[in-house]
């Protein structure tokens, strides 16, 4: 595994869905999540993180290393206490947080390095990690309808239903939403947990593709359509997040036409004129944003020296 990352990294990860539920809210009968105020599309940052969690459990296949801690079925109580068997005896004190084994979870565990855990409770006190990456819930461009179909089955679950042939369910989709996330890595918290250079990349492969490996018929379609990627010159960055996410700009093509596709928007580097109109700021960025790939990599010199970068340092 190579050394920690030693740069500072934003990413805007855009993806959306078509006919399908891309995160059902158990305390609304399993709806899309919305805002209730403003009707837009909610997607939870913990929704976002089981996909790459999920996505890195089937490509390493628990190699070393790459294990994944919270996974479906998992009792993390058990996966403290190994921990506390893999480390010397005299680095042990009952009831006390141990930093050895605190180590040795951050080396063993992908999702811990990556996102942190909270491993204080039972009797095997591994402490508590802040992971190097952090995301926002996904919030949709535009407002999003929550369209509610019958189904049926033609069988019944128990043997006193049997004469009514069949059953009546239902089933809640999104006709389409375009979808917008904000990811943060910290050099800082990746040299404390060891988030290291090959993490960041599996973490970016998992972003483009998690949506290839996590097909249901509840989902519909789903896919990432832009990783864009800021890289910065230093662990303490040269640029504001909150401005540097500013630059990117998504409008529909026509304001009066519901969109159903990723082709009905508009996306470009820059701002917006009075009436709305793009204000394009760097052509070769913008180029890269319409174009088929989907990870873009900003490299950020300063607050205002932004340029489109073919050979990322995280890629090397």
């Amino acid at each position: 595994m190579t050394e920690a990352i030693k740069n500072r990294y934003e990413f805007v990860l855009l993806f959306d869905v078509k006919d399908g539920n891309p995160n059902g809210d158990p305390d609304a009968g399993n709806l899309p999540r919305l805002d209730p105020e403003t009707g837009y599309g909610l997607v939870t940052d913990v929704c976002l993180k089981r996909k790459v969690r999920n996505y890195i459990q089937q490509t390493k296949k628990d190699a070393e290393g790459f294990k994944i801690f919270v996974e479906n079925k998992a009792v993390l109580n058990e996966r403290q206490e190994k921990a506390f068997s893999n480390i010397p005896k005299e680095e042990i004190k009952k009831g006390k947080e141990s930093k050895a084994a605190k180590d040795w979870m951050c080396k063993n565990y992908f999702d811990i390095r990556s996102f942190g855990a909270v491993m204080t409770t039972g009797d095997y006190n591994c402490g508590q990690v802040l992971g190097a990456t952090q995301l926002t819930f996904a919030r949709s461009q535009d407002r999003v309808f929550s369209q509610e179909h019958a189904i049926t089955r033609m069988a019944v679950t128990n043997e006193k239903d049997r004469e009514k042939e069949r059953t009546i369910g239902r089933k809640f989709t999104v006709p389409y939403g375009l979808y917008l996330a904000k990811g943060f890595i910290s050099a800082h918290f990746a040299e404390k947990t060891g988030f290291s250079k090959d993490d960041l990349k599996l973490l970016f492969d998992a972003l483009e593709k998690m949506f290839d490996f996590d097909r249901s018929a509840s989902r519909g379609e789903m896919a990432t359509r832009k990783l864009i990627i800021f890289e910065h010159n230093s662990a303490l960055g040269e640029a504001a997040a909150h401005k540097l996410f500013d630059k990117i700009k998504i409008a529909k093509k026509d304001a009066d036409v519901p969109p159903r596709e990723f082709g009905h928007y508009e996306i470009w580097f820059g701002k917006e004129d009075e009436k709305g109109k793009p204000i394009v700021e760097d052509d070769d960025i913008t180029k890269a944003l319409k174009s088929e790939t989907t990870i873009v990599t900003i490299a950020v010199k300063d607050g205002e020296n932004l340029k489109l970068n073919t050979s990322p340092e995280w890629n090397k």
